[in-house]
């Protein structure tokens, strides 16, 4: 599996938003990152559901807080991330 990576929508950021996009989706990115090596590394035969709820926690703890509480990716992305982790890739 590669690392996964976030990429966001432009067309659903806000000027302010856009103008950060690129270090925003390096933040966002890192943080995922983080959190897939953390899980893979203890992944102890949890269910995909139960993956990618700790993906989505993990990535968010590992952000600050305003970023994370905006932080809303797209569930079947993080799914397909889960998948991998619990299919051993």
């Amino acid at each position: 599996m590669t690392e996964p990576q976030v990429t966001l929508d432009p067309d659903s950021l806000d000027p302010v938003e856009d103008k950060l996009r690129g270090p925003l989706e390096d933040q966002l990115t890192s943080a995922l990152q983080a959190a897939t090596d953390k899980i893979r590394r203890s992944y102890a035969g949890e269910s995909v559901d139960e993956v990618t709820r700790m993906l989505l926690d993990g990535t968010r703890a590992g952000l600050h807080p305003d970023i994370a509480e905006g932080f809303h990716p797209e569930m079947s992305e993080l799914r397909h991330v889960a998948e991998a982790i619990v299919a051993g890739r």
